[in-house]
């Protein structure tokens, strides 16, 4: 049996249930917006003989399960985010660069990277926590400032002297006519 949904721009994440066709032979999911890890239940699929995941988001580590499938021939992970050593063993001996091209944080046999600093620059994680920290210095800017001005408007109106600002206001208007 094969499932070829290849070029289909579907996205979400691979699901586990997937580990439960036993007798598939070919899984090709290249070419469309897959995220998420790859499902460690992948390395139930005994049978299988080519994957295809290569052109899509995947992010993580490579399943150690999958080198277990002693029948996999073709193996195309290219063009993901994968990262981590890759798996070592039976087939995944005989693969070669191409099918991890493009994923930098992957390393070990057969990459030239070497994988004695496994806390790199590409993890996944890392990058998440990069940016949530980014965002949450945005937030705080822009909250302080917002409260700020609440309070300043607060002020103001509850002195019943708006016409400090109106007049404020105007002569900045008046400034930028000239």
């Amino acid at each position: 049996m094969s499932i070829d949904l290849s070029n289909n721009e579907f996205q979400g994440e691979i699901p586990e249930v997937i580990g439960k066709l036993n007798s598939l032979k070919e899984l090709n999911l290249s070419h469309n917006n897959l995220s998420g890890c790859m499902p460690t239940s992948m390395g139930n699929l005994t049978s299988l003989e080519s994957l295809n995941l290569s052109w899509n988001k995947l992010v993580g580590k490579i399943p150690t399960q999958l080198a277990s499938l002693g029948f996999l021939e073709v193996l195309n992970l290219s063009q993901n985010q994968l990262v981590g050593p890759i798996p070592q063993g039976k087939q995944f001996n005989t693969f070669g660069n191409d099918s991890y091209v493009g994923n930098l944080g992957l390393c070990a046999f057969p990459l030239s990277n070497r994988c004695d600093n496994i806390e790199g620059p590409f993890f996944h994680e890392e990058a998440d926590s990069e940016s949530e920290f980014e965002w949450k210095v945005a937030l705080m800017g822009y909250g302080s400032r917002l409260v700020f001005g609440i309070s300043a408007a607060y002020i103001i109106f509850t002195l019943g002297k708006p016409k400090w600002l109106v007049w404020k206001v105007e002569k900045a208007g008046y400034k930028l006519k000239r």
